[in-house]
């Protein structure tokens, strides 16, 4: 007969050191938790997936006592890890600087030092309520009141602190490690209202050994260095102004890279099958009502009124393509119909959260919506992982995963739908060959969806490809196909884009390649240069060409230094110079300067058979 055992007696049973936690039957969990003998169990060490984010969050929970030592009237809300780190958010009269972090962090060790015990404590909520009233500290009684519990899990460092947490924590402060680094300070309102008070946010970062500690600062100063913000400045892209908070005002040279990427993946979609539609702005209220997007999405919609009608300005297109697809009579051998848009829409972001062209207002969706019957999931998602590769591999990015995101808590629909398009979407992601992990509960709220993360040089992820599988969208709103059965069927929709939105995609090429984008991408391919005025005309002859040839180039015929022009032409990022001289006229030359300084001299014809290979995009 099975017993119980605790995660203590386990590891010591099994002689295992260096144990952080464990997971019992899949759920992470404190080594002092009790489980039956015959529980499924790992151990948590160092090398495990989970163990940074657990140390983190200990970690998190001694940054905030060593606030509390040092500013015992300090009130603490939440500490959560994040990605690469933790903060906290913290109320108190003293205004923290960067100044502070070395005496915090030098508090830190100390707890670190002294090795604590920390223990899990489950409390009656009203116990709970009436020990952190008593300890005056209004956030944590705040979050127990909305808690709809009896109980709430409370973890201890002996008597030094105590915070409200769900854990699962390391066993003591002293497991915790010392390579950490406090990053930096910003504001955050209690509970993300504006009408609440306004919070100190102390950000950390906290590794296993120096060298990760070391490697995460230097990646950051990289890509401080990459601000797609600094680039687009010096490649004159782009700028944002207060006027129109979270949208983009496109130069002549980001626009020129904007179309260059839109007409790529047009050509590769028109290729792959799909009709390209354009659906209106604003509509009415009353098809986002059927659509179940008022209910679910109206804080994000900006809202016009016009003769007594509530418009809305589109944050998404999909509601607005079903509306095509009902246009006539659609037969089962219509399907799949693959409708693809570029389509600008908008969400009312807080603008606290903008970023660039990372986080904006308005943007465009490479989107596409594909209607099909059940059976054609399969193939359909095949086809798109297919195109999606291709895609990302010419624009230099070979590296990206892929997360299952399942039922949000809320959601439109019945489980059994759910059930259906979970089974579906995960069978058909296993036939086409993808390996993906589950990102629980964070599908869309009408179904399941696939997310492809692209990693960039850096190491860093971003969120681009997106897969939705929609059975109830066409049903709300009525679109249906008559079936081989001579009956009406409410076709699968499949939500899909390969880069997200054109401007935050602008926005991590910018960063992946620092500026120097490929030849097919830049707005600038060549700058054409003169050593003096005396090489105009053998200057122009050659642009000329290349205008021919459709090769975005540039002329600079100033009268200054061609040490100057090189100079600043290569600070823009501009690819390739051409510097013509009385050499290369003499010659009937061109001398082809990149931008890593190496260069070399062809003939004219060459010159323009080389760059007209170098600058065409890539094959459909």
């Amino acid at each position: 007969m099975s017993s119980e055992i605790s995660g203590f007696e386990f590891i010591k049973k099994n002689s295992i050191k260096k144990a952080l936690a464990i997971v019992v039957d899949g759920t992470a969990s404190d080594l002092s938790t009790t489980f039956n003998e015959n529980a499924t169990v790992d151990i948590i060490t160092k090398e495990h997936p989970l163990a940074l984010e657990i140390m983190r969050h200990t970690t998190s929970h001694i940054m905030a006592q060593a606030i509390k030592e040092l500013h015992p009237n300090a009130k603490i809300s939440i500490g959560p890890v994040i990605e690469n780190g933790f903060y906290y958010d913290i109320s108190c009269d003293h205004q923290f600087t960067p100044d502070d972090f070395a005496i915090i962090e030098k508090t830190m060790l100390e707890i670190i030092t002294a090795d604590l015990k920390i223990t899990r404590e489950v409390m009656s909520k009203n116990n709970a309520l009436k020990m952190f009233a008593e300890m005056k500290e209004p956030f944590k009684v705040e979050l127990i009141r909305d808690l709809d519990v009896k109980e709430v899990t409370l973890y201890r460092h002996e008597d030094k602190f105590v915070d409200l947490c769900r854990g699962p924590h390391l066993p003591k402060t002293g497991s915790a490690s010392t390579h950490f680094k406090i990053m930096k300070l910003a504001g955050a309102y209690w509970r993300g209202d504006s009408k609440r008070e306004m919070l100190q946010r102390i950000y950390a970062t906290s590794w296993f050994s120096k060298e990760d500690l070391e490697s995460y600062i230097n990646m950051l100063e990289e890509a401080e260095k990459r601000d797609h913000r600094k680039i687009a400045k010096e490649m004159n892209l782009f700028h944002m102004q207060e006027e129109s908070p979270g949208c983009v005002f496109w130069h002549p040279k980001g626009w020129t890279m904007y179309n260059a990427l839109r007409d790529y993946v047009r050509k590769c979609i028109q290729k792959d099958g799909y009709v390209e539609v354009c659906t209106p702005q604003m509509i009415d209220r009353t098809l986002w009502e059927a659509s179940g997007h008022w209910d679910k999405y109206r804080e994000h919609m900006f809202i016009a009124e016009s003769e007594d009608r509530i418009l809305a300005i589109k944050p998404m297109n999909c509601p607005g393509a079903v509306q095509i697809f009902k246009q006539g009579t659609k037969s089962y051998r219509d399907l799949p119909l693959r409708m693809a848009e570029f389509g600008c829409c908008h969400r009312n972001e807080p603008s606290g959260a903008l970023y660039g062209v990372m986080r904006v207002r308005g943007f465009t969706q490479d989107d596409a919506h594909i209607f099909c019957t059940p059976d054609q999931i399969n193939s359909e998602t095949k086809k798109f992982c297919l195109l999606l590769r291709k895609i990302y591999r010419d624009l230099g990015f070979d590296d990206y995963s892929v997360k299952f995101s399942d039922r949000p808590e809320k959601r439109t629909g019945s489980d059994e739908i759910w059930d259906l398009a979970e089974d579906l979407l995960k069978k058909a992601t296993a036939e086409a060959g993808l390996d993906f992990t589950i990102n629980k509960g964070e599908g869309a709220f009408y179904g399941p969806k696939l997310e492809f993360i692209l990693k960039d040089k850096l190491g860093r992820e971003w969120q681009c490809g997106t897969l939705q599988v929609d059975f109830q969208l066409p049903q709300k709103l009525g679109a249906w196909y008559t079936g081989a059965d001579g009956e009406k069927h409410n076709p699968i929709m499949l939500h899909r884009a390969v880069l997200g939105s054109l401007e935050r995609f602008i926005g991590i090429l910018l960063e992946n390649y620092a500026g120097k984008l490929p030849l097919w991408l830049t707005p600038v391919q060549i700058v054409i240069a003169a050593i003096t005025n005396e090489f105009d005309d053998y200057a122009k002859l050659f642009f000329d060409v290349l205008q021919e040839h459709n090769i975005r180039a540039q002329l600079d015929l100033r009268s200054e230094k061609i040490s100057y022009k090189i100079r600043e032409h290569s600070l823009a990022k501009v690819p390739v110079i051409a510097v013509l001289g009385a050499s290369e006229s003499a010659g009937n030359t061109i001398t082809l300067r990149n931008m890593d300084g190496t260069q070399k001299t062809l003939p004219f014809s060459e010159a323009i058979d080389m760059l007209k290979q170098l600058c065409s995009s890539p094959e459909v």
